[in-house]
């Protein structure tokens, strides 16, 4: 298993590639609001990448949402892989490049299907209510780094 920072168009379009199977075919989410200006390129979004023996599995980004506080987003596992703890060693990996970039809080949007997940790697819910976002209801959560 590795995880990197993409760096290059075609370690991007692996990741998309991830994001639509997930977001698109799984979820029905609009393939129109899957993709945006940070996906524009690799420098666009803080964007990385889980592979095991070179096949991408797992792709995440995040952006600045305030001063300090990194915003988690489009955080995927292909289906065949989940529950075997990549998506936390994928999100751990987020945390320590925002850290390292300056950052002290981690904030997300979770479905709230993940909502406990996300608790179990010491996020909180901090909205008062279930949001929806592409047809799908999610909460926000926050995390010191």
């Amino acid at each position: 298993m590795k995880v990197m920072r993409i760096t290059t168009e075609e370690m991007l379009r692996r990741a998309l590639a991830i994001r639509m199977t997930v977001f698109v075919d799984e979820q029905g989410v609009p393939a129109d609001l899957e993709k945006d200006e940070y996906d524009a390129t690799p420098e666009a979004g803080r964007h990385h990448l889980l592979t095991v023996d070179g096949q991408a599995i797992a792709t995440g980004r995040w952006k600045t949402y305030e001063p300090g506080v990194a915003k988690m987003q489009r955080i995927a596992v292909l289906k065949s892989y989940r529950g075997r703890g990549y998506g936390s060693k994928l999100l751990e990996s987020m945390e320590d490049d925002a850290k390292a970039s300056g950052y002290h809080s981690s904030l997300l949007d979770a479905q709230c299907s993940a909502e406990a997940f996300y608790r179990k790697l010491g996020y909180d819910t901090v909205s008062d209510e279930p949001f929806l976002d592409a047809g799908i209801l999610h909460v926000r959560m926050l995390k010191k780094l």
